[in-house]
């Protein structure tokens, strides 16, 4: 996390073009869970047992509401688009030539 705690990682799954992680915020989101493709995983720390995501406390709560019942492709392309769209500029900005 880029800005402090979110929770713990409640399960993860490997398939083919659907890794992802469900974190379960506890008391901070009201014991809500979450959904984070695993794009967003930044580092892991096996001695401290944290993995670190790239995206903000704020951005994880207004991503859209994980449901499981309901977690199919589309969900999950609609969750992987939601993150996705933070890597873009935001309008107005000039591109960094590096």
């Amino acid at each position: 996390m880029s800005d402090g705690r979110i929770g713990t990682i409640d399960e993860a799954s490997d398939e083919a073009d659907a890794g992802h992680l469900v974190v379960d915020t506890g008391p901070w989101i009201f014991g809500q869970k979450v959904l984070l493709p695993a794009g967003t995983v930044d580092r892991v720390d096996h001695q401290e047992h944290v993995v670190y995501v790239d995206r903000t406390r704020q951005q994880i709560k207004d991503a859209p509401p994980f449901d499981p019942v309901s977690a199919d492709q589309e969900y999950r392309e609609r969750v992987g688009a939601y993150y996705a769209d933070s890597y873009l500029p935001p309008p107005g900005a000039i591109p960094r030539v590096i």
